[in-house]
């Protein structure tokens, strides 16, 4: 087995680091980088498992900046929406 297979695991162990991570500090930040972690290790798995090193980094650089970008776009607060509260819990 080739290194390049051999890696794979690798990207996902620490796919699911970062969703454990995301778990305890919410807020679609970890779970980016989590996403972009998972699918450089399917894309390992793949035909293209001949990347180098420099190449998968950048490429899980790329694919966390566009999932973050995604969860960002579809399930954050819309923007000028402001949460007021009328009354006090105390009251």
């Amino acid at each position: 087995m080739s290194d390049a297979l051999s890696i794979w695991w690798v990207w996902m162990a620490a796919a699911l680091i970062l969703a454990i991570l995301e778990v305890l500090a919410p807020g679609f930040i970890f779970l980016g980088f989590a996403i972009g972690a998972a699918v450089v290790g399917l894309i390992v798995l793949g035909p293209a498992s001949l990347l180098s090193p420099p190449m998968l980094l950048l490429l899980f650089a790329a694919l966390s900046l566009v999932a973050w970008l995604l969860l960002k776009r579809f399930f954050s607060m819309p923007s000028g929406q402001v949460k007021n509260f009328d009354h006090d819990i105390n009251d």
